[in-house]
């Protein structure tokens, strides 16, 4: 079986891959086919891992393919059942229902999150392998999504401070021929055609395809656009020891942006304020404050993936995944930056609202290596998982902006009546503001040893060595500058089993973030900074938690996890105009989760986490420090599947977000809501089934995102979908 295990970590040279695969001892199709079971349970190294229902057993967070319940850190796994159950469309809607997690805006063009209070727009992995560019990443082609939470440096590298996002794709399995196909359409027109089809092409290969197409619509104004994705990917067993995936995929994403509703002002002259927090622009909810044909962003990106294993013997094996990878993005804009309710000095009655705008382009390229050795065995009676790796990489980029320019105030903003939908004023994009070019290289090396002492005892304990080489060519102000950071990331977790299905553990964590940043753009301080040459040292992260895991059902599994996770050297934006400061900030917080079968007819997914996050060495407010922004203090959600008989199921779901403030300022605060869910299933016969979803089931209105004090996402209303699923 080739299964979906062929998943990878970063990548290795092409040389190395080449010379693996020339290893193989027999010519592909005189060789027999790997057990199903040693596949899955054996070589799986940082993929799907097996899984019953909701529940995932393994994943990707030791790099070794050990179970959940023995990884001494909190995961959230959401299986590719569930997935469907819930017809979730993008990261956005898996977080809601994850706890300890929250999704941001992401001004309309990219998915942006915060786990356990640390916001990110970059860390993203797919098959274990970096995928940070800034774009909305599809789900049609994936076996699982990975929550990692807390510093996760020692496995995926730089960055990950509060946790990272794992997509694990589907791979082809030998010996099988099957499809699917699956159309699916909304109450606003939103509609997606998508395909996946495994077919075997030797006794010890087969070749599996994934493609979709999709439409978007909303209740928003002019909210358009599609996507275009296809993952044509070819698996082999080249003899009992090697095996190799060949994987490339195309995305093609064209839609419109939208940044959502400003924050309300109920005077000329009135400010938000810590003491008067404001809140979101309300009676709008379908107006977008841009312009069509304006505010787009557009995506092409090519992704190719090779990964080879092999087996020396049954305590020692190797991998290696390369991968190449090449994004060329635009986004362009008008957005609001805030609305004033009220009567102008000597004037008439006047609601307002300023707008602002630019366009901005981003081209990538990604090359990425990484290898992994393997071994398990015992020394003296005591049990050992050890890994031993290395990443290297060159990612380049080029990151140019253009400011808009209003014909009629001759400046990058505009005032103008707050009307529905807006009037268009004449505006251009004359002159490039900002124009950088980046060659980042970085190195890894890292070592982890899994101990088992004894039937109740384990040590997880690793260290990685990072070197972070970058050079910034500011071609805007025709300035250069380089940076090297080298850094060891630790982590290590005590494990007690009392029992085969219950772990308790203790672990501790660290990442650093370089400060170029998430996406390694520039080493300056923004203009108008506090900060000295300190800013240029590496942001840190460190996680202290302790968690209990119990597998006390079969298919059903309990997470509990009590955590305090510092930040430190933090460059925090105190205004419009760029003003920095230097800070640190710390959340506590506790989480829970419960996953599986409760029985042979009922599936759940339940969550709550309570996070207290705040800044510290930082501007304060009547001597208290301000609470971490877009940071719910209370979440909590309830998925469940009822199978009535075994043609028809219902399902219902539950989500509550506490207020949060928008901007560290904390002078907005964005209101909590509770929405509601459901679905209802019937299967027509072994290869056809529908269903239909039904999202905010109680038309509540509610802001579910926010990216700043003036761009703050409404929520859909109540909304259909019906889904149909050919299954061959």
């Amino acid at each position: 079986m080739i299964s979906s295990r062929f998943r990878g970590t970063k990548f290795l040279s092409v040389a190395s891959v080449v010379a693996l695969a020339l290893q193989a001892n027999n010519a592909l199709a005189a060789e027999e086919t790997l057990d199903d079971a040693a596949w899955d349970d054996q070589n799986e190294i940082i993929v799907t891992g097996e899984k019953d229902g909701y529940v995932a057993i393994s994943s990707a967070g030791l790099k070794t393919g050990t179970p959940l319940l023995d990884t001494p850190q909190t995961v959230s796994a959401v299986t590719r059942e569930q997935l469907d159950d819930q017809a979730l469309q993008d990261i956005g809607d898996i977080l809601r229902y994850t706890p300890g997690t929250s999704i941001g805006q992401g001004e309309g063009n990219r998915d942006q999150i915060t786990i356990r209070g640390q916001n990110t727009t970059a860390d993203f992995f797919v098959d274990g392998i970096r995928d940070d560019v800034q774009y909305f990443r599809p789900l049609y082609n994936l076996e699982r999504v990975e929550i990692h939470k807390g510093p996760n440096a020692m496995i995926f590298g730089r960055g990950g401070g509060g946790g990272i996002i794992n997509r694990v794709t589907k791979s082809p399995i030998s010996d099988e021929t099957f499809g699917s196909t699956t159309a699916s359409v909304d109450s606003f027109g939103a509609f997606y055609l998508s395909g996946d089809v495994n077919a075997a092409i030797a006794d010890n290969a087969a070749f599996r395809i994934n493609g979709l197409y999709e439409e978007f619509n909303n209740h928003r104004d002019f909210f358009d656009g599609r996507r275009i994705a296809i993952n044509p990917t070819i698996g082999a067993e080249l003899s009992d020891q090697s095996r190799i995936l060949l994987s490339y995929e195309y995305v093609d994403d064209d839609r419109s942006v939208d940044r959502g509703n400003p924050a309300e002002l109920r005077a000329v002259g009135d400010e938000c304020s810590f003491d008067s927090p404001c809140g979101p622009l309300r009676g709008f909810r379908d107006t977008l404050f841009g312009f069509d044909g304006t505010n787009k962003t557009t995506l092409q990106a090519h992704i190719l993936k090779l990964r080879v294993e092999h087996d020396f013997n049954d305590t020692l094996s190797f991998n290696a995944t390369t991968l190449y990878a090449d994004y060329d993005k635009l986004y362009r804009n008008v957005y609001p930056v805030d609305a004033i309710l009220g009567v102008p000095a000597g004037g008439p009655l006047v609601d307002s609202v300023t707008l602002d705008g630019y366009n901005d382009t981003t081209d990538r390229e990604n090359f990425i290596t990484q290898g992994n050795l393997l071994w398990t065995g015992e020394t003296g009676g005591i049990g050992h998982t050890l890994l031993l790796g290395y990443e290297i990489g060159q990612q380049q980029s080029a990151n140019a902006r253009q400011d808009i320019l209003f014909a009629d105030s001759n400046d990058d903003q505009i005032t103008i009546p707050l009307t529905d939908p807006i009037a268009q004023p004449a505006f251009s994009f004359p002159a490039f503001t900002r124009n950088r070019a980046s060659d980042l290289k970085f190195f890894s090396l890292y070592i982890q040893d899994q101990i088992s002492i004894g039937d109740h005892f384990e040590i997880v304990g690793g260290v990685r060595f990072d070197s972070f080489d970058i050079d910034v060519n500011d071609i805007q102000n025709n300035v250069r500058l380089n940076r090297t950071d080298d850094k060891f990331s630790p982590r290590i977790g005590l494990i007690y089993k009392p029992q085969e299905n219950i772990s308790l553990y203790a672990s501790y964590s660290k990442s650093f973030l370089p400060r170029a940043g998430d996406q390694f753009l520039t080493l300056t301080p923004t203009v108008g900074s506090t900060l000295g040459t300190v800013d240029l040292e590496p942001e840190t992260f460190e996680n202290y938690e302790i968690g209990l895991k119990w597998d006390f059902a079969e298919g059903l599994s309990l997470t509990t996890a009590l955590f305090r996770l510092d930040r430190d050297n933090q460059a925090v934006l105190l205004n419009n105009q760029g003003d920095t400061t230097l800070s640190g900030s710390r959340t506590e917080g506790a989480e829970i989760q419960l996953v599986g079968r409760v029985t042979d007819k009922l599936q759940v997914n339940a969550g709550y986490s309570y996070l207290d996050g705040q800044q510290r060495n930082s501007a304060t407010v009547a001597g208290q420090d301000l609470r971490l922004f877009q940071v719910p203090e209370h979440m909590a959600s309830l998925w469940t599947k009822y199978d009535f008989t075994d043609r028809f199921a219902a399902g219902l779901g539950i989500t509550h977000q506490s207020s949060q403030f928008a901007r560290n300022d904390n002078s907005v605060r964005v209101p909590a809501y509770t929405r509601v869910d459901a679905a209802l299933y019937y299967t027509v016969n072994e290869q056809f089934k529908i269903q239909l979803n039904v999202e905010n089931l109680f038309d509540e209105t509610y802001f579910p995102s926010v990216h700043n004090n003036d761009n703050i996402t409404t929520g859909e209303p109540i909304n259909g979908r019906l889904t149909a699923t050919f299954s061959f």
